[in-house]
């Protein structure tokens, strides 16, 4: 989650969504697809876990939530 002057900030965008949980990730790194382009189980359940928190925080809109990807 991003903050501005002790603020919470909302995210709206699915790239501004993306970004921060790349950056939330060690040394920001994005996890390396498996031979059939997708990421790694482990990260998936990760992203909706961290949807699902974020949706129930009201940082995102539930619509936001149901329409992100990972990719």
């Amino acid at each position: 989650m991003r903050q501005r002057g002790g603020r919470v900030m909302k995210i709206t965008t699915q790239r501004a969504l993306r970004r921060a949980f790349w950056e939330r990730k060690p040394e920001g790194k994005r996890g390396a697809k498996n031979r059939f382009g997708k990421y790694p189980t482990n990260t998936r359940v990760e992203w909706c876990d961290w949807l699902d928190s974020l949706s129930r925080d009201g940082t995102i809109s539930q619509e936001l939530a149901q329409r992100a990807t990972l990719d």
